[in-house]
């Protein structure tokens, strides 16, 4: 099959012909029909991600056609639409039995664990407990987008964030992952706020949803100018990108009681940052992580999208070929495009 792979990190990145993965008793292999491409994995490409193994290939927002099946796997069968999540849990472990797959202590993830979805085909373990069937009327390039950014801004705002109706809700970067958080939040009725320095990723998330926008490069505190705009902090503040000044500002813009969700990776030199303790105990402050979200998750999200009351498909910007990756990936970190550009020929 052709996919794309690099041999060692910040390293060239090709296109090329490698062996055709063969599923696992548990597992499946399905022919990729759309894979998003992320920052997470730059980040991968990067070496800030220990569980790759070299040569690797990435790729993790992934949607297709199951084109062989395990011989233990009961669920699925040749032919199915599925995605699945990043993160995929072993159906067995105390995380798993308590409902917690996105913590999974044995956990499969296709693009950082194993090789990815930049390629023709891609091998999917534990896939009875983890693979998701998509709606007939939900196309693949839709789909991809749900896997990463989608689905843990999803978990992240509904789940960890406990978002509720009229609540004020910060979101720091307007990446695939803030504009979904911005769009998700939405739906569920609260206020957002959005801040980045591009004045581009702030036009658009004014069309998905938020109702005011404060761009950081032009803001003296940006904690403040958050505190007055809602008159008193925000319910529910996210990194959606990951790094240290929001983290601080995200924290001093909460008002009492306030969660700070966690979503965006931190680079490996401010995985330890500093934070406002004082603040966190007078007020009674919650700092959550959010890593992914469960395959039996993923129904709510889907029917919302069925409803046509959370639209994807407006985040995607471009649709680009397996070939185009070796070119794009490197660059992500100074991307200046809004939106998520989706691989979608792999021909």
């Amino acid at each position: 099959m052709k996919a794309v792979v690099y041999d060692r990190f910040q390293g060239k990145i090709e296109t090329k012909k490698v062996e055709d993965p063969s599923p696992q008793k548990d597992g499946v292999v399905v022919e990729v029909k759309s894979s998003g491409l992320c920052l997470s994995d730059w980040h991968g490409w990067m070496g800030h991600d220990k569980d790759i193994k070299l040569p690797h290939v990435p790729g993790h927002e992934l949607a297709g056609v199951i084109a062989e099946v395990g011989s233990e796997i009961k669920k699925f069968q040749v032919g199915d639409r599925v995605t699945v999540p990043f993160v995929s849990g072993c159906g067995k472990c105390s995380e798993c039995q308590s409902g917690n797959h996105q913590i999974c202590d044995n956990q499969f993830q296709p693009g950082f664990t194993h090789w990815g979805s930049f390629a023709q085909y891609v091998a999917i373990n534990y896939a009875d407990i983890n693979l998701v069937k998509l709606p007939d009327q939900m196309d693949f390039t839709t789909a991809a987008s749900l896997g990463c950014r989608f689905a843990t801004s999803f978990r992240g705002v509904v789940d960890q964030g406990s978002v509720s109706s009229e609540q004020w809700i910060a979101v720091h970067g307007c990446g695939g992952v803030g504009l979904s958080a911005i769009m998700i939040a939405t739906a569920y009725g609260a206020k957002v706020l959005a801040i980045d320095i591009n004045k581009e990723a702030l036009k658009l998330a004014e069309s998905l949803g938020a109702v005011a926008s404060i761009n950081s490069a032009n803001s003296e505190n940006v904690a403040e100018e958050i505190n007055e705009l809602t008159k008193g902090g925000v319910h529910l503040s996210v990194d959606a990108l990951g790094n240290p000044d929001i983290l601080i500002n995200s924290m001093n813009s909460l008002r009492k009681r306030g969660k700070h969700v966690q979503i965006g990776l931190m680079p490996p030199e401010y995985s330890y940052s500093k934070i406002p303790v004082d603040k966190i105990i007078a007020r009674e402050l919650e700092l959550i992580g959010s890593h992914g979200m469960q395959a039996f998750r993923y129904e709510e999200m889907i029917q919302l999208i069925k409803k046509e009351k959370l639209h994807p498909e407006k985040l995607i910007s471009d649709t680009i070929s397996l070939e185009d990756v070796p070119k794009e990936l490197p660059s992500m970190d100074r991307s200046s495009s809004t939106g998520i550009k989706v691989i979608t020929d792999f021909g």
